[in-house]
């Protein structure tokens, strides 16, 4: 009898567990953000938590009660490091995300694909206060399939302690192959970015359709190679905050996020031309909860969360709820006093976009790419392998030298 007893309480036991599981999963409805790293305010530092405010709104707004049938909202928020890494996880069809925060080209690429699907933008209110300019554009002409979240461009980011006054005022792509300052170099760790640092180097169409064109490029990116410390992405935040690099390309944004920690960071949009982006937010084609994505991307959309969003990662804003706002122009002028003009002033005649390439180019591209980072790696394990080798030599001749002295005493 007690066996028995013992048992219907662990079966009960067991079922009590199984039904608190079944009940957390059938009253939550969870919806899976997938963003670039350091892109969104997430409570760190004093800022809003974003996705735990929307959280809240949806558990207190009844509208939304009623689109999830009473359910709470969780947001499942992961990121990513570059374009072509969502492209892989997209394309690989064995994840599903509702929302996902691609560049233009790669916009264009998806939607060409079917892997994000058509957005109606009429049923998200304040899609109006999206600036006239960035609609319309050439990744999504008839605004199917994106609604813009932020903008930016791509320029170089120095230590004013490291770089003469002299090569920072060339204001040239020309810095990240000076020899001065060899081993303090950083690149960016994607084939899209680094290919465009050369080709506007050497004045080429960053949509160039001629092969030739990219195997100039990745000629003179081998050139580099004897310069560079590392190929970087969200890597970089630490080694221009630390000292640790003198010179990188990246996100104009970003470089306002690592010169709030290092004062001695100075940027500049090189002269022979750079790379204007816009990044968008997408609903994928398998995305579970389509109709609360809409209400994230409204939300996101929002006065008070646009500018925690924007004032959090430091990129420009679409918005006109945010760059017509007198207390967000101070906020950003807070961290830097030409942050208006990095963001918000650049020449246009000097910028372009990245245009989604055609299959064979685009193939093209990866295979020098990977070419390219094959013989870096080959390189690196060369000077591994030389330096055990020579390890092995001293610790053999350490061994002999030992078992000779010893051989010495016996005598």
């Amino acid at each position: 009898m007690k066996k028995i007893i013992a048992l219907l309480l662990a079966l009960l036991c067991a079922a009590s567990v199984l039904v608190s599981c079944t009940a957390t999963s059938f009253d939550t409805v969870t919806l899976y953000v997938y963003n670039w790293g350091e892109y969104i305010s997430d409570g760190s530092e004093d800022s809003l938590d974003v996705n735990a405010e929307f959280e809240k709104y949806c558990n207190e707004n009844e509208r939304i009660q009623q689109l999830t049938g009473g359910k709470k909202v969780k947001v499942n928020y992961s990121t990513y490091a570059s374009n072509e890494d969502l492209y892989a996880k997209l394309d690989s069809k064995t994840v599903s995300y509702d929302i996902v925060i691609p560049s233009d080209y790669m916009v264009a690429r998806l939607a060409k694909e079917g892997l994000i699907q058509k957005i109606d933008v009429s049923k998200i209110e304040n899609y109006k206060y999206i600036d006239d300019s960035f609609k319309n554009l050439y990744y999504d002409e008839n605004n199917e399939y994106s609604v813009p979240y932020t903008y930016g461009t791509v320029g170089i980011i120095y230590d004013t302690k490291k770089v003469t006054v002299k090569d920072a005022e060339e204001r040239s792509w020309s810095l990240m192959w000076n020899e001065n300052y060899k081993g303090d170099i950083l690149q960016f760790n994607n084939p899209r970015d680094a290919f465009g640092t050369a080709m506007f180097y050497l004045g080429l169409d960053v949509n160039s359709e001629n092969d030739q064109d990219w195997i100039n490029a990745q000629r003179i990116m081998k050139d580099q190679k004897n310069v560079v410390q590392g190929y970087v992405m969200d890597e970089i935040f630490n080694k221009m905050e630390s000292g640790s690099a003198a010179i990188a390309p990246y996100y104009a944004g970003d470089f306002l996020s690592m010169y709030e920690d290092n004062n001695d960071l100075a940027f500049f949009y090189p002269k022979e031309g750079t790379n204007v982006f816009v990044d968008a937010i997408c609903v994928p084609t398998n995305a579970k909860s389509p109709e609360l994505a809409l209400e994230y991307i409204n939300f996101m959309l929002s006065e008070e969360i646009a500018i925690a969003n924007a004032e959090a990662i430091c990129y420009a804003s679409p918005n006109k709820l945010v760059y017509e706002n007198e207390e967000y122009k101070a906020a950003m002028e807070e961290i830097h006093e030409d942050a208006m003009e990095i963001l918000y002033g650049y020449d246009d005649s000097k910028m372009e976009y990245f245009h989604d390439l055609p299959d064979n180019t685009r193939k093209l591209m990866n295979d020098l790419w990977e070419e390219l980072k094959i013989e870096n790696d080959k390189g690196a394990a060369i000077y591994i392998i030389g330096g055990v080798i020579i390890l092995a030599v001293i610790v053999i001749a350490v061994i002999v030298v030992i078992n000779k002295k010893k051989k010495a005493k016996a005598y």
